[in-house]
């Protein structure tokens, strides 16, 4: 038997209390029960006979067409899709079969089914799924942690999200209770790439026939605000000074501001070496504390970006993209500063002895073990504030550089780079990265160049991000614009045109004749 159309009703037998399914005295009349299809399906893995049932459907025509469905998908392929699968059981699926992602994808692709898809979606059979359904979870999501909604009641849909994101095994309370995973609202930015899991996952359920089409493939998201850099001029500097508010996400400092930053740990700060490689070469965080030795040659001028390290796996992981793999050529200044960390590291070696981890990567803890790169950014923040309480300590409570050097175990040469190198508003480490790019936009390096630099599978992503942080970059075309148009007289910084000689008597007479106007 490859399929057949039968009726079923719910029925119960007084006698048995069983249900009579297919034997019902009833069924034969019109109306009573609903029509289903059985047919025969490859067999499972263990080689057992397959005979799913489908339904129910309100007409025998119904029923048949959709046998018909499947048996044409059997004949395609080998396989039918199963109604009864859940979306759950799918995305389970779907995430065993991704053995080629980086480690650290892999654990934010199961992040997101485990916080968001399965509690919110889960429990719905894969063939229901609808776009509303999408829609509705994102709808959820924009409340969570958000004091606006907080006596709001609750939906089913929220109360399983929150169960999920209370469920944290690193994170426990006083009595041992598990607290939240995460405590800070959801952007749309995370919105964003949990619904991009969840396409990619519904895209291969109808590439694989399971679905007729990936039915959230065009739910619309919130918007995300363009995180596009901006730099720390004087004007915002001033600003941040009286509000202490940045006027965008993402900012850069200038070429100064970084020079202020490099002066102030040149000499105190043991990873100096990492700073400034960062701040010049624009390394990602995982990729300056996966860096191993073995990947740069100091004689050559180069490192190579091979391998990272994310921040929950001490495992080295592979690069962002294959644009992310690429060689980076240094300075000759850069080379000689990583000339003497090298010399600075083995030092620590022979006085850490047998304690010391051998971990051959560049930038180490004491005891050579790896950097956390999240310590990496914290190490940053915390440099930025002790700059910015040594500057307020001499301006507004008038210490001298001896009292600030005793209060904050700082060098007075530390303490003067700081008070001479004027405010250093806050940023974060990836701002470094940004950094680096517009110092070389502002050097004059060439598009193509930077993006290979950065790790950039484009460049005209690079040019679209970086272009417009650096006026200064298109101030000769600006100046060469102006330049075309031919002025007989205007502004004294217009340049003249070199075809209009000067003003003869009569024209002067001519426009003063006329009241002082300009006659044009």
């Amino acid at each position: 038997m490859k399929g057949a159309v039968f009726k079923r009703c719910r029925c119960t037998n007084p006698k048995t209390g069983k249900r009579y399914d297919t034997n019902c005295p009833e069924i034969k009349k019109k109306g009573h029960g609903t029509w289903w299809f059985r047919y025969e399906a490859p067999a499972s893995v263990d080689g057992k006979r397959r005979r799913p049932r489908v339904g129910p459907f309100k007409r025998k025509e119904d029923a048949e067409e959709e046998l018909i469905k499947e048996l044409a998908k059997i004949g395609l392929d080998g396989q039918a899709s199963d109604r009864q699968m859940t979306v759950a059981q799918w995305l389970d699926r779907w995430l065993a079969g991704k053995v080629d992602l980086k480690s650290s994808t892999l654990a934010s692709y199961r992040e997101a089914v485990e916080l968001y898809h399965k509690p919110a979606l889960g429990h719905l059979r894969l063939v229901d799924l609808r776009a509303h359904h999408a829609s509705e979870l994102y709808a959820e999501m924009m409340k969570i942690n958000r004091p606006e909604f907080a006596g709001e009641k609750c939906s089913e849909m929220m109360r399983r999200l929150i169960d999920a994101r209370a469920d944290s095994s690193k994170r426990t309370g006083p009595a041992g209770e598990r607290l939240k995973k995460h405590t800070r609202p959801v952007s749309p930015a995370r919105i964003k790439r949990v619904h991009a899991v969840l396409s990619s996952a519904m895209g291969s359920a109808a590439k694989k026939k399971y679905l007729p089409h990936n039915p959230v493939e065009h739910v619309e998201l919130p918007r995300v605000p363009r995180r596009k850099p901006l730099v720390w001029t004087a004007a915002r500097i001033a600003r941040w000074e009286q509000t202490r508010k940045a006027p965008a996400a993402v900012m850069v400092w200038t070429p100064e501001q970084t020079g202020a930053f490099l002066d102030y740990i040149y000499e105190s700060e043991r990873l100096y070496a990492m700073f400034h490689l960062v701040a010049l070469r624009g390394l990602r965080r995982a990729e300056v504390a996966g860096l191993p030795w073995s990947d740069v040659d100091l004689d050559a001028g180069i490192l190579a970006v091979r391998e990272t390290r994310p921040d929950d796996d001490l495992e080295v992981d592979d690069t962002k993209s294959e644009a992310g793999d690429r060689t980076i050529t240094l300075d000759s200044t850069t080379v000689d500063i990583l000339r003497s960390w090298r010399t600075h590291q083995r030092s620590e070696r022979l006085a850490a002895g047998p304690a010391w981890v051998d971990s051959a990567l560049v930038f180490t803890r004491p005891d050579g073990s790896p950097l956390r790169p999240e310590w990496i950014s914290q190490r940053l923040d915390l440099l930025l504030k002790q700059y910015e309480a040594i500057r307020r300590r001499y301006a507004e409570d008038g210490w001298d550089l001896s009292r600030i050097a005793r209060q904050h175990r700082v060098s007075e040469a530390k303490a003067r780079a700081a008070i001479e190198g004027g405010p250093l508003p806050p940023i974060r480490l990836h701002d470094l990265r940004h950094g680096a790019a517009t110092l070389s936009l502002t050097a004059g390096v060439d598009m193509k160049v930077v993006s290979e630099t950065l790790g950039h599978a484009r460049s005209a992503f690079t040019a679209d991000v970086y272009a417009s942080v650096v006026p200064q970059v298109f101030k000769a075309a600006a100046e060469a614009s102006a330049a075309v148009v031919p002025r007989r007289f205007g502004p004294p910084s217009a340049p003249q045109s070199k075809t209009s000689g000067p003003l003869d008597a009569r024209h002067i007479e001519r426009t003063a004749g006329s009241g002082g106007g300009s006659g044009i």
